[in-house]
């Protein structure tokens, strides 16, 4: 239950929702199109919003928070324990082994290469 609580924290809050057929259906408004034939009259300025960076800050607050409360979860506490979890073991040997098959076939190549040269004129 608390697992899915952080999952809620970081998905965006749906815009509409359809009832009947189409009741699991989330729709997000579209951009409006512009009419073909409609032309700007005027100027454009560009200007510097505070918003933006006010969202900025809110967005990186919420990471911040999302982030501090997936640490008091107890699945996600239980990975800072002390000592090596099985699965981690198995995950760090198999890297190893991929280590070692690259590295002989690696060697094979070379002793290959070394053993019978390519000569040209």
């Amino acid at each position: 239950m608390a697992s899915a609580s952080a999952l809620f924290i970081a998905a965006p809050p749906p815009t509409k929702r359809l009832s009947g057929a189409g009741a699991g259906v989330l729709l997000r408004p579209a951009r409006p199109i512009p009419a073909a034939g409609r032309r700007g009259g005027g100027r454009v300025a560009a200007r510097a919003s505070a918003a933006g960076k006010e969202g900025r800050e809110w967005a990186a607050g919420m990471v911040a928070a999302a982030a501090a409360a997936a640490l008091v979860i107890p699945e996600v506490a239980e990975a800072a324990q002390p000592g090596i979890s099985p699965s981690l073991k198995n995950f760090l040997l198999s890297i190893v082994a991929g280590g070692v098959v690259l590295g002989v076939l690696v060697g094979a190549v070379i002793a290959v290469a070394n053993f019978d040269p390519v000569k040209r004129t």
